[in-house]
């Protein structure tokens, strides 16, 4: 027998295989067929392959039609198991999904936490700076410039937390690649759009005091100091 071609990698059981099996392909032509001792195959069994039927949409109407295809070949096949490929990518991926629905669950849950703490503790610099925001606004400071201000000072922080969140997420990407398929532990593009998405949040989450400050009454915040 002759080599012809060497194919990529491909899942034989599972989307994410820890092991790959080896595996030959050969052609129909040296396939086995039902009553050849096994010692005699040379190529596959035809009594064990798994046909593939392309087709816009597989109803019941189309298993007469596929019947009559393989009694062509031989009328001894058996036909049965009749499954669609999206079910069957379905199963294998389906702990794979729980799993990753899990992990974004936690992820948003996680974002919320982290939205209402960022907004929390600004509230409370905002809250405990009321008298020295007064008298900037009476001394003339431009609203802008207040909200700008804080808004600074929070981005400063957020940026530093991000920055380090970062660094942990890189260092420690290698713990979930077993339940990736098609992307990369350290996807450059996941990476950007993550921190991205925390960065807005965070900047989100320091605006609305930021906002809040500015709008103060002078009159008011000096009051109260």
């Amino acid at each position: 027998m002759t080599i012809v071609g060497v194919v990529v990698n491909t899942p034989t059981m599972a989307l994410a295989e820890t092991t790959v099996i080896p595996l030959v392909y050969m052609p129909m032509s040296i396939a086995g067929a039902p009553g050849i001792p096994q010692a005699l195959l040379v190529g596959p069994d035809v009594s064990t392959m798994n046909f593939v039927v392309r087709a816009k949409s597989l109803s019941s109407g189309m298993i007469p039609s596929i019947r009559r295809a393989l009694d062509g070949v031989d009328p001894e096949l058996a036909l049965a198991d009749v499954r669609t490929l999206d079910s069957i990518l379905a199963r294998a991926a389906a702990q794979m999904a729980f799993t990753m629905a899990l992990v974004a669950i936690a992820g948003c849950i996680t974002l919320i936490l982290g939205l209402v703490g960022i907004y929390g503790v600004n509230s409370y610099i905002v809250s405990q700076r009321t008298g020295e925001i007064g008298v900037r606004l009476a001394l003339g400071a431009d609203q802008r410039a207040v909200s700008a201000m804080i808004l600074t000072q929070g981005g400063r922080v957020i940026v530093a937390g991000a920055t380090a969140g970062l660094a942990v997420a890189l260092a420690g990407s290698r713990v979930i690649e077993s339940v990736l398929y098609g992307v990369g532990p350290r996807d450059p593009a996941v990476f950007t759009a993550t921190t991205v998405l925390l960065l807005l949040v965070g900047l989100l989450a320091c605006w609305i005091p930021a906002r809040h400050a500015s709008r103060l009454s002078p009159v008011e915040a000096l009051r109260q100091e």
